[in-house]
């Protein structure tokens, strides 16, 4: 009897230990934040942490004010689902989100972490997204964080506050500002992110001394404000942007950003701060429907810019950081400097004179065509420069010049594959998807002859599945590859050079750079077209 008493209690023992087994590895993740403790997923061998937030809720009172601190919780917040998308209107039909809604109670981000202990001090990617400042979320799966995560990155995407809720100017603001300032809350919220990830990316694993800055478009812009600004530069390590600065056009005063906005109220007949603050946020986000791109600049507010971007990097007073930069092929269309002319080259030689006046010998000297052919290619290089490229040149030239360390550029030229077959007749979009066509009238749309406006963010993130409109070919699969073990490279050491990619040199200040040209046969060479940058840098300053 005691002999079988002795056999039950070691058996309990042991299926004790092996249930205790059993639940600690099937147990979901959990983190220590400053705020209290988080509960995330555990997906394929990566923990992730959605809707986090980092600020509190921008609203009531605090619409139009900088983020403030978030207040503490207890017991455990489940970190499952993404937090709602920021207030935004259908700008972009293509894209694609994963978001809780939409609300102006938006300032949330997510976390996916290959760290099971939180003691790996692994580089971390703080990515932001595009969409013009009016429109994006960090839920698009393109921005999906899982696969930089499996190679050993801590990836966190951030939202951030968008069009009138993210840009509004108005000397109400400045007056009522502890810091004098108004405008910008975008990239305020952005900088509160960045100030979270530093007190909170250790519990996740992450290293705060090894944060990596990247973003595409409006997100690239926001690269290039965190650089500048004072509240962001000296807790950065290094900086990816993709197509697109705050380098290439003159920024707002604080008084111009105050008079738009104060014209803007005055035109839905609003005319205090008070009647703006108590109106619904869907009635102020439909309110602005006729704005437009650029009502609501981004200013020198003395707080977060203390004076203007382009001035700050000539100065050499922005983060001196490692920078990996660059722009696609086919940034923009002919039709943009052609309108709605056939692209011939006696078309693209009046299309020039109309844009620059008496300025458009010179632009036609170092954007030059010869045939109708090379009139259409060159609409598009001008196109794409005035667009988004000039800009981005500027800013890799400016940090080579100041920034005292490593600029890597690239031009990035893979043209998408064909759709899948059941997309039907679609139309590639500026932000990234398609919109189909519904009504079986539409021409085939062509395919492009570059690489579009945000074509690379999937294949730099490693996200090509996460796409299924078109109909990816083992060729974008390895320049996926390439370009993402770049990136990774960059993120864990401030150098995209590793095994099995080509050599990649620097930006050498004053000189033509060399330039690493990412495509099926990505290779590195020197870049020809710098006179036309000069160029333009120069008619800007004029």
């Amino acid at each position: 009897m005691k002999k079988q008493f002795v056999l039950f209690l070691l058996s309990l023992i042991i299926l004790t230990k092996v249930n205790a087994q059993h639940n600690d590895e099937n147990s979901l993740p959990q983190v220590k934040t400053a705020n209290g403790i988080l509960e995330g997923s555990s997906e394929s061998g990566i923990n992730v942490f959605r809707g986090v937030p980092f600020a509190a809720p921008p609203v009531g009172d605090l619409r139009w004010k900088e983020p403030q601190p978030v207040k503490n919780w207890s017991g455990v917040r489940k970190a499952f689902h993404f937090g709602p998308k920021a207030m935004q209107l259908p700008i972009f039909g293509d894209m694609n989100f994963r978001a809780n809604g939409t609300n102006e109670d938006c300032l949330y981000l997510n976390v996916w972490t290959p760290s099971k202990n939180g003691k790996d001090k692994l580089p971390v990617l703080v990515y932001f997204y595009g969409g013009g400042f009016m429109a994006g979320d960090g839920s698009e799966p393109r921005y999906d964080g899982e696969s930089m995560a499996r190679r050993g990155i801590v990836s966190v995407t951030v939202n951030y506050r968008l069009g009138v809720f993210g840009l509004f100017s108005n000397p109400e603001l400045t007056k009522e500002s502890p810091h004098h300032a108004s405008g910008n809350y975008g990239l305020l919220d952005q900088s509160a992110a960045l100030q979270w990830v530093q007190k909170n990316i250790a519990a996740f694993g992450g290293d705060p001394k090894k944060v990596t800055i990247a973003g595409e478009s409006a997100g690239s812009f926001s690269v290039s404000a965190q650089m500048a600004s004072p509240l962001s530069r000296n807790i950065i390590a290094g900086a990816i942007g993709e197509s697109g600065s705050l380098l290439g056009n003159p920024t707002a005063t604080l008084k111009e950003a105050e008079k738009a906005g104060t014209d803007w109220a005055k035109s839905i007949n609003k005319n205090s701060l008070a009647e703006l603050r108590a109106m619904n946020a869907d009635d102020l986000l439909k309110a602005t429907s006729k704005a437009g791109f650029g009502a609501f600049p981004f200013c020198i507010d003395g707080y977060f810019f203390p004076k203007s971007p382009s001035e700050i990097f000539e100065k050499g007073e922005q983060a001196h950081v490692p920078l990996l930069v660059g722009w696609n092929s086919q940034e923009m269309v002919y039709q943009m400097i052609l309108g709605g002319d056939k692209p011939t080259l006696e078309n693209y030689n009046k299309a020039v004179q109309k844009l620059y006046g008496d300025k458009a010998t010179d632009i036609m000297k170092v954007y030059t065509a010869s045939t109708d052919e090379e009139a259409e290619q060159t609409a598009t290089e001008l196109a794409s420069d005035r667009f988004i490229g000039f800009s981005t040149w500027r800013w890799s030239d400016l940090q080579s010049k100041t920034g005292g360390k490593p600029v890597y550029r690239y031009l990035y030229s893979r043209s998408r594959p064909a759709m899948r077959a059941e997309m039907g007749n679609a139309t590639a979009n500026l932000a990234g998807g398609v919109t189909k066509d519904t009504t079986g009238k539409a021409p085939k749309a062509p395919l492009p002859k570059g690489a579009v406006h945000s074509a690379e963010i999937e294949y730099a993130l490693g996200n090509l599945s996460t796409n299924r409109v078109y109909d990816w070919q083992p060729e974008d699969f390895k320049v996926s590859d390439i370009m993402q073990t770049y990136f990774a490279n960059f993120i864990k050491t401030g150098n995209p050079n590793g095994l099995t990619v080509p050599e990649w040199s620097p930006v050498a200040s004053n000189k033509a750079a060399q330039v690493m040209f990412i495509n099926a046969d990505t290779k590195q060479a020197t870049e020809k077209t710098r006179n036309r940058y000069l160029l333009l840098e120069k008619q800007m300053k004029n």
